[in-house]
């Protein structure tokens, strides 16, 4: 089956199709609220589509349509990027090559030395979640790296990213040193700096907090694809 047949079936309408395992999981009832913001404030001038993630051989198929005359390669057909929240997008006519990412969603937690503390343990080395971040947002900025936007967003709690944390910086190094807790949609100084946003914290994000920042990056992004590719492109029957 086409890759465009394939993402119609997994049109988001109002629900979030992801496994029982993330039904639950506060990020992914805050993506519920956007896609339902969206459905209402848009209706049939956007189809909405949600995927749990995206596949390896469709970001190099985009990447090869997009830059002909450059290289790519991956190894595995069935190799992909999984984001907690998935990738939510709009989907462009019929004939278009390329998706239209308009939020990729995260949420981390790291660092357990606090309850330690309070049950009289000694500390442990931190942890290296974040870490695990850096995989994900080389494949997802080099996958849009053809735009002028980047709707990821990154959600961190935990003791370790309190105030006094060193850890904070290694996830501003992620955020190519942008400032924290702050939306950076757009791509910056000409293309340079496609940072995405980075919500961290020691204090857990409520589903509230989450969708509002989601649901901004979300609208914006829709705009912006309006703007560039006018928005006839993504009214499909």
């Amino acid at each position: 089956m086409a890759r465009k047949h394939q993402l119609r079936e997994q049109r988001a309408g109002t629900v979030i199709n992801v496994t029982s395992k993330k039904q639950e999981s506060e990020i992914i009832q805050a993506l519920s609220g956007v896609v339902d913001y969206l459905a209402n404030k848009y209706g049939s001038r956007i189809n909405l589509i949600h995927a749990k993630q995206w596949l390896l051989k469709d970001i190099v198929a985009e990447l090869r349509h997009t830059y002909p005359e450059v290289s790519f390669h991956y190894h595995f057909d069935n190799s992909s990027i999984r984001p907690d929240g998935g990738v939510l997008f709009i989907q462009g006519a019929d004939t278009d090559e390329l998706t239209y990412p308009i939020l990729i969603s995260e949420v981390k937690n790291q660092g357990t030395n606090d309850l330690r503390v309070k049950e009289g343990l000694p500390k442990q080395a931190k942890g290296n979640a974040i870490e695990r971040l850096g995989k994900n947002l080389i494949g997802l900025r080099t996958a849009l790296i053809r735009e002028s936007i980047f709707p990821f967003v990154c959600f961190g709690y935990g003791c370790d990213f309190a105030a006094n944390s060193s850890i904070r910086d290694r996830v501003s190094t992620m955020a190519m040193f942008g400032e924290l807790n702050k939306t950076h949609l757009h791509v910056e100084e000409s293309g340079r700096f496609n940072r995405g946003s980075f919500y961290f914290r020691e204090a857990r994000w409520s589903v509230g907090e989450m969708q509002e920042v989601m649901k901004d990056i979300a609208e914006r992004s829709v705009l912006y694809y309006f703007s560039k590719y006018r928005e006839e492109h993504f009214q499909v029957d």
